[in-house]
Formats: structure tokens, C-alpha cells, sequence
């Protein structure tokens, strides 16, 4: 088992890890919005929110010199199941043509009472 940390992404605010390596898979830690250089939330916005999860997502994986499309498996956490098409563009979009196994549910709230969480399981295998 291989603990993952990198600058590039939001560091823990717990006692929890940005990823564990075990095997060929690598399991993610939800990732919310915080812009890793500030290490502040980012605008109050789905779109922008979506966008700096998918960006902290892939900047974990290329510290493992992995891609969005080694991911096999998400799951979505939001706030609000109305704004679901608005994430799930972003969401695509920072995909492309992948089309990873996922799952989505609506909660009554993130920390840092942010609007969207995400966590992947991603594999070495591509």
C-alpha cells in the first residue's frame, strides 16, 4: 500500500489521505473545490466548482503518471440533483470520449458547505 500526496492538489483537512495506491488501483479521496495555490473554495458556482474538482482529481492522478481516462469508477456527492445537467457537462467535458462506471447522489451537505464532491477509483491497467 503506497499513501499519494501531491502539491498540485488540495491537502487533507483530516486525517485522511489525497489517495492510497494498493495494487493497481488507486482510490481517491472525495475531492472539493479548493484551489490547491490559495487553498481557498472557489467561486460559489457549479460550473467553476465542477471544473476545480475535475482539475484536482487529475492533478492526484498525473502524480502517478495517470490520466482522467484511468478512472473506472466515480461517485458523485452534490448539494442540489437540480444543477445534475450542469455537472454532468462539466463533468464530460473534462472526460472527453471516456465513459467510466459512476454514481451520483444528492446530499444535504459538503464540507466547506461546498456544492460538489467527487471521489474516483481509478487502475494502473489501462
Amino acid at each position: 500500500m503506497k499513501t499519494i500526496f501531491t502539491e498540485n492538489a488540495p491537502k487533507a483537512i483530516g486525517p485522511y489521505s489525497q489517495g492510497v495506491k494498493v495494487g493497481n488501483l488507486l482510490f481517491l479521496s472525495g475531492q472539493i473545490p479548493i484551489d490547491p495555490a490559495t487553498g481557498n473554495v472557489v467561486e460559489n458556482d457549479i460550473n467553476l466548482q465542477t471544473q476545480q474538482v475535475m482539475k484536482n482529481i487529475q492533478a492526484i492522478l498525473e502524480s502517478e503518471e495517470l490520466t482522467l481516462n484511468h478512472i473506472v469508477k466515480s461517485t458523485i456527492f452534490v448539494k442540489d440533483m437540480s444543477q445534475f445537467a450542469t455537472i454532468n457537462e462539466e463533468y464530460g467535458k473534462a472526460l472527453g470520449d471516456h465513459r467510466p462506471a459512476r454514481s451520483t447522489v444528492e446530499i444535504s451537505r459538503l464540507p466547506k458547505d461546498v456544492l460538489i464532491e467527487i471521489e474516483v477509483i481509478a487502475s494502473t491497467e489501462k
